[in-house]
């Protein structure tokens, strides 16, 4: 049996061996850190193996063997040592290989996930890239979205403002000119400038309305409200302008269902479902406004009769500037009405919509109760 003081010191003597040859292959390695991975996988393998031999030819050394069993040993270890730096270089290649393919796939337009087998490692990041690159598209689509409801926005606004300031230009010029000189006259121009400058002053209103919803900087003071008196003060904010167009208008809530919302932008909201009903409902026509609760959430919805909007259209009618082609435009104004209404919709964290229904649309807006 080996004494245990030659046995520390055949450990020693081992220990000290690959400890140096594993510092060596530590420091190439980090000289080498920017080199293909199948370079420092096959100094890896290399230095772990030069470890271990160093330490069987530093025992093989020390203890009493005759020169042929020395030979047998060093041989063994020189094959092994072989066997395993050739896998270590096999590996290396196969790794690189793998990386290949996915660099190829990233290059390629649009980018998919290799088909190939790929080391769990790398199958992960390719799955990561494909979510990134999906993220990405996705992103790039809104943007082109925004981008094309930006221009609709300038054409549409551009063609709206050049209406009025033509009319109030003309009318400013005749009373200027002394053109129109009866005071019956006068004073019609004078209502019609009114009217015109008070259009201009509601258009210009929206679009600061828009451009708080579309920076986030829409600020909500809510309060305690119950859905009734928010649709009771929609009702009475309309009901003039529904008169004057000869269409009856009614709202019905069922309960008293408390919300916490801010009022003044959530009555603005509905003001503009309503007065958008109001605009393309014809005369004699009616709209319904109801509230009630369901599935855990409050519901208002407006009812009108104005003969439905294109399907086509439907899901766009929620757009900035968007009007469609047909007499039914889903907007009014500049198009912004619809849009503040879902603005300010999603910021109280609720949702909007609008389907064909009995002859005509309904929008229907979701909010959440108040716990």
């Amino acid at each position: 049996m080996i004494p245990v003081s030659d046995l520390l010191l055949v450990v020693w003597y081992a220990a000290v061996a690959a400890v140096g040859v594993a510092a060596a292959g530590l420091a190439l390695l980090h000289r080498l850190g920017g080199r293909s991975i199948a370079v420092q996988l096959g100094l890896v393998g290399v230095a772990t193996v030069l470890a271990t031999v160093s330490g069987i030819v530093v025992i093989t050394f020390m203890m009493v063997l005759n020169d042929h069993d020395q030979a047998v040993v060093l041989a063994v270890v020189a094959a092994s040592g072989a066997v395993a730096t050739g896998v270590s270089v096999l590996l290396g290649r196969r790794l690189v290989a793998a990386n290949r393919v996915l660099v190829a796939a990233v290059r390629t337009d649009p980018y998919r996930v290799p088909g190939t087998r790929l080391p769990a490692e790398l199958a992960e990041l390719a799955r990561e890239l494909d979510d990134a690159y999906r993220r990405l598209a996705e992103a790039h689509a809104r943007e082109r979205v925004l981008e094309s409801s930006r221009r609709d926005l300038v054409a549409w606004v551009s063609h709206d403002l050049r209406t009025p300031l033509a009319g109030l230009r003309a009318m400013a010029e005749a009373l200027e000119d002394g053109v129109v000189s009866d005071t019956a006259t006068v004073a019609r121009y004078h209502g019609r400038i009114r009217v015109e400058v008070d259009r201009l002053s509601e258009m210009v209103d929206d679009l600061f309305e828009l451009s708080r919803i579309h920076a986030g900087a829409l600020g909500l003071s809510r309060r305690r409200v119950g859905l009734h008196d928010l649709v009771a003060e929609v009702v009475a904010g309309t009901e003039a302008l529904a008169k004057a167009k000869g269409v009856r208008l009614c709202g019905d809530v069922q309960g008293r269902t408390p919300l916490e919302v801010d009022a003044g932008e959530m009555e603005r909201a509905l003001r503009n479902l309503v007065v958008n009903a109001i605009r393309h409902t014809p005369a004699d026509g009616a709209i319904e406004i109801t509230g009630e609760v369901d599935e855990g959430m409050a519901c208002v919805t407006v009812a009108d009769a104005c003969g439905g909007i294109p399907e086509a259209d439907l899901p766009r009618v929620f757009e900035v500037a968007f009007r469609g082609e047909s007499a039914r435009t889903p907007g009014g104004g500049a198009g912004l009405g619809l849009a503040i209404a879902r603005g300010i919709v999603e910021a109280h964290s609720g949702q909007i919509g609008v389907t064909n229904a009995g002859g005509g649309c309904r929008f229907v807006v979701r909010l959440p109760l108040t716990p």
